[in-house]
């Protein structure tokens, strides 16, 4: 089995028996939207990288992830891979892309492993989602399930907020859990769910668990990079830990940057280019001839 931390690819057949509390250390994930930032989290020794749809709030400046298109997944699928030709790579399938029919489903899953290269997609919703996980799986793509918070609909949900809280949801969340491993998915993201929850959902399903504000209990976690890399600073969720503060060192290089230049400290002659003096000379002379 592929150790943690190689940068190595892991195989879905690898992943789908992924327990960690059977002695192994939890997977991490991360999402990753562009070759550079693809290919540190590769270098980091990252297990997985997710596509997400999250690049609508992150890059493309949505207030939700709702107007991201499939293209947009495809293009910036596409750079990951480039950064990161042999890591794990999960896609998103955005809102509207798999909700409509089992049909539309397999093909938009279909075009993000043609022509993104990602090793697998990931949709949300459980029980009536479940047939479009079933056919995806069926068509021979893999699956990645995401239940609890669904940022996609979290209007229906009562806004971004704990999922699984009374009996009913808790039950539900539980089901849903059952219903997208049985449709074929190998792994599965819970998302802003009690702990407590979370520690009887992945006792009760055999694939492996990856929790984002699910608590310790998960067999992996996964955060968004601009969180906790701190380029996003305006606002955190309960569940992000900062590990950098790049927000604060971006904005002190481009201050920096502007003073050095209106100070005239930037360019000095060691960030410039010489050419000839013979050359330069040959030049002024030719300039003399020219026409006014």
């Amino acid at each position: 089995m592929t150790s943690p931390g190689t940068g190595m690819s892991r195989t879905i057949p690898e992943l789908r028996r992924y327990k960690a509390r059977n002695g192994q250390p939890p997977l991490v994930m991360v999402t990753a939207y562009d070759a550079p930032s693809a290919r540190f989290a590769v270098e980091a020794g990252v297990d997985i990288i997710l596509v997400g749809d999250s690049v609508g709030t992150t890059l493309l400046g949505y207030d939700s992830t709702v107007p991201v298109t499939l293209d947009d997944i495809l293009h910036h699928t596409k750079a990951v891979r480039r950064g990161a030709p042999a890591a794990h790579i999960v896609a998103d399938l955005p809102f509207m892309t798999y909700q409509v029919s089992d049909e539309q489903a397999v093909a938009n899953a279909g075009r993000l492993l043609k022509e993104g290269g990602t090793d697998a997609v990931k949709l949300e919703g459980g029980i009536a989602l479940a047939s479009r996980v079933a056919a995806i799986a069926r068509a021979g793509i893999p699956v990645v399930g995401h239940i609890g918070l669904t940022p996609q609909t979290a209007g229906l949900l009562g806004g971004f907020k704990v999922q699984g809280q009374e009996f009913v949801t808790a039950r539900a969340l539980l089901d849903d859990a059952i219903a997208v491993e049985h449709a074929g998915a190998y792994m599965l993201v819970i998302e802003v769910v009690p702990s407590a929850l979370t520690k009887l959902i992945a006792g009760r399903v055999t694939i492996p668990v990856i929790g984002i504000g699910a608590g310790a209990d998960c067999d992996g976690q996964v955060l968004v990079m601009h969180d906790l890399l701190g380029i996003e600073d305006r606002h955190a969720a309960r569940f992000v830990k900062r590990y950098a503060t790049l927000a604060t060192d971006i904005r002190e290089g481009f201050a920096a940057f502007a003073s050095d230049v209106r100070g005239g400290a930037y360019p000095q002659p060691e960030h410039t280019y010489k050419m000839k003096s013979s050359v330069l000379a040959e030049l002024r002379d030719s300039l003399e001839h020219d026409p006014l």
